[in-house]
């Protein structure tokens, strides 16, 4: 037998919470809580890629960067 999946709205939710105990409210905040955390960690977690920006730079110092090409083209052919 299928199920139908019903949408709760955020008002929904409000009359719920407004049915617990206040001990049961404090527990959904932290619940709420621990998963926001989550999130946001996560968010944390990604970068972007200019933080690569001149890293390795001392391998290339001093080098000619046309040359370094020209010759990199060369081994090509």
């Amino acid at each position: 037998m299928a199920t139908k999946k019903v949408t709760l709205r955020l008002d929904d939710y409000v009359r719920g919470i407004e049915g617990l105990r206040p001990e049961e409210q404090l527990t959904l905040i932290e619940i709420i809580s621990v998963k926001l955390k989550k999130v946001l960690r996560q968010k944390k977690r990604s970068h972007s890629v200019m933080e690569l920006e001149g890293l390795g730079a001392h391998i290339w110092k001093g080098m000619d960067a046309q040359g370094y090409v020209n010759e990199e083209r060369k081994s090509w052919g």
